[in-house]
């Protein structure tokens, strides 16, 4: 969608493909430095750009720092559009730096689990927040395991649906429990 978004001229062209942003209040954008349409992984690396619209912010969190700064305002002054505000946008200087070329993307999915769970869902809509990451640290390693299996249970989950499935598509509507309602970002 990012990519989408930095690579097409006129971000108001996408509106029918992209979600509905009107009711919401953070946007979480993985920032890649692809310039290729046309050629599969031709980005190096990976980024995070939150956007508050409330605020009118665009946080944005390189583990290279400045690497992806470039791709980043291009993609907030794209979204600014498609908001229909202006965003102004703030490199996150206290932002964790990785130690080697391979670690950007689990520092984007990390950073972000931290911004939603440790800042973002931990105040209501009437407080301020801060978004920084000073003296925050991120263990690559870990967050790589997490993340394997969080994906193999999310795979053997899909092999018993796909086994318990009366569809010959594959597909069975699943009745969700809707008495717990989502949490809320404010």
């Amino acid at each position: 969608m990012v990519f989408m978004l930095n690579m097409t001229p006129d971000p108001l062209t996408l509106r029918s493909a992209l979600p509905s942003f009107t009711n919401a209040t953070h946007i979480f954008l993985p920032i890649t430095d692809s310039r290729s349409p046309g050629v599969a992984e031709s980005g190096s690396h990976w980024s995070l750009l939150l956007v508050s619209t409330a605020d009118g912010v665009a946080f944005h969190y390189d583990s290279l720092r400045p690497a992806n700064s470039g791709s980043a305002r291009v993609a907030a002054a794209k979204l600014a559009v498609l908001l229909e505000r202006p965003l102004r946008i703030v490199e996150m200087d206290d932002c964790p730096q990785q130690d080697n070329g391979s670690d950007c993307g689990v520092y984007v999915c990390l950073e972000m689990k931290f911004l939603l769970l440790h800042r973002l869902l931990q105040r209501g809509a009437d407080e301020k927040v801060s978004m920084g990451m000073r003296g925050e640290v991120v263990d690559a390693a870990r967050g790589r395991r997490e993340m394997v299996a969080l994906v193999e249970g999310f795979r053997r989950e899909g092999v018993r649906s796909q086994s318990r499935s009366r569809s010959p598509f594959g597909r069975r509507h699943h009745h969700h429990d809707h008495s717990k309602s989502p949490p809320r970002v404010g």
